[in-house]
């Protein structure tokens, strides 16, 4: 039987993390950002399911070997998962191990649902291995601002489209206070728009897990290499460490981390499959 822990319960699940894992995994089972937690047994669970709270996949902690929870995950996800994912509009289930012997689980319990995958690279930085990385100017008309509770507000009222940013936001944060609270992050304005942004998406002791977005029609102009840089410049400042996760086939964002200085330290896989 697999079943939900309360939020309260969720340090309960500390020991199943991989230490060298994905940093949302942690933050979530930490209660810095939102998800839900599905485990064995709820007194001593030993193999889980995080879902992340902005609706970006599924990572396995714990045993992977677990031979009772793995034989209940296909009904658990027709009967639960997939329910509540349809009404959200997700139409697929990603399963991501949080260390790589779940992998082979993971394509042996799902092998009767085509499943698909693809290659993660995560990015960091050490404080030891910053070295200043020049950057041109930025271009003419484009402005950075540090996001501060004042900016999030709107005050004085000149941005204009503030959805964009307060849905940005949202996706990772259960309120702007959270946010503002534990993270970081910086916007590039342009004539009373927000164009880009490049903030924390998930926050685990030290570790800020960057999120960024460039509007379309800015793209192109070096937005996103210029916002990241000032983010981890402050993550430098601050003896922070930040986390890029990126698609490998994603070779603009590949790219931009690497242009910055930011380093491959582990790989990793991703399943899917169609919910239906």
């Amino acid at each position: 039987m697999i079943t939900e822990l309360n939020s309260s319960e969720f340090c309960r699940c500390k020991a199943l993390l991989n230490d060298h894992g994905q940093i949302e995994a942690k933050a979530v089972v930490e209660k810095v950002n939102p998800g839900r937690i599905f485990v064995d047994h709820i007194h001593s669970p030993t193999s889980g399911i995080i879902w992340l709270g902005n609706n970006d996949g599924f990572i396995f902690i714990g045993n992977e070997s677990n031979k009772e929870f793995n034989s209940n995950l296909n009904q658990f996800i027709d009967t639960v998962i997939m329910r509540e994912a349809l009404k959200l509009g997700l139409n697929w289930f990603e399963a991501i191990g949080n260390h790589n012997k779940w992998d082979e689980t993971i394509k042996r319990v799902f092998e009767n649902r085509n499943i698909g995958s693809w290659n993660q690279r995560v990015y960091s930085l050490q404080k030891n291995d910053y070295k200043d990385n020049y950057i041109q100017p930025i271009a003419q008309g484009y402005s950075i601002v540090k996001i501060s509770e004042k900016l999030y507000n709107n005050s004085p009222r000149s941005i204009e489209n503030m959805d964009f940013f307060h849905s940005k936001i949202l996706e990772f944060w259960s309120s702007p206070e959270k946010f503002l609270r534990n993270g970081i992050g910086y916007c590039i304005i342009y004539k009373n728009e927000i164009v880009s942004v490049c903030f924390s998406g998930f926050v685990a002791n030290k570790i800020h897990c960057m999120d960024i977005e460039t509007l379309e029609e800015h793209r192109g102009n070096k937005l996103a290499q210029r916002v990241a840089l000032t983010f981890v410049e402050e993550c430098m400042d601050k003896h922070l460490i930040p986390y890029w996760d990126c698609m490998e086939s994603n070779k603009p964002s590949i790219a931009v981390a690497e242009s910055i200085g930011l380093k491959n330290v582990f790989n990793y896989k991703g399943y899917e499959f169609k919910l239906e």
